[in-house]
């Protein structure tokens, strides 16, 4: 379902975002702006190094009015936030990119999208790694692997053409 079709008596759809360790995802608010706009709950889930100076946490936790999660809850507490609708990715990393295609989970924010991944959820992504990382095998080799898992990809971003990282276009991904 999409956030348009939302019925009255209905909750609105939520989309996780993942954010990573980028100097661009110090945009990540143009992203949860485009997003609520579209109706879209919100919840952030950033990499333990994006929690680093990375965006303003403070800015986005008092724009998704719920915490930035980074680190897995312990046993008995309650879940932070309902299963999503549909996840972003954005910025995503060539680290993310290449672990989350291997299956490794080793922080909050790959587990959530190697669970996600299994569970048919739309997943959009908008990568911003540079050309020399971007022809890496190893990184060819996961963007293959995660579209034939249903993972959609907007154009890689480097930032050195000039071009808008174009936050928006992930929520266009999620069909």
């Amino acid at each position: 379902m999409s956030a348009q079709d939302e019925k009255p008596d209905e909750k609105p759809p939520f989309l996780y975002v993942v954010v990573c360790a980028a100097g661009i995802a110090a945009g990540v608010g143009k992203l949860i702006t485009a997003a609520q706009e579209r109706q879209w709950q919100v919840g952030v889930i950033a990499t333990p190094l994006a929690m680093n100076g990375f965006f303003d946490t403070a800015a986005v936790e008092a724009q998704t009015g719920r915490p930035i999660r980074s680190a897995w809850r312990r046993p008995g507490d309650p879940r932070p936030f309902p299963d999503p609708d549909a996840v972003v990715v954005a910025p995503a990393t060539f680290n993310t990119v290449n672990k989350w295609a291997a299956g490794i989970a080793d922080t909050l924010a790959l587990g959530t999208l190697c669970e996600v991944s299994g569970q048919g959820v739309p997943v959009g992504v908008l990568p911003c790694v540079s050309g020399a990382l971007a022809a890496h095998p190893a990184y060819r080799e996961s963007l293959t692997r995660l579209r034939g898992m249903g993972v959609r990809f907007g154009a890689p971003y480097d930032g050195g053409d000039g071009r808008e990282f174009g936050w928006e276009r992930a929520l266009d991904l999620l069909g």
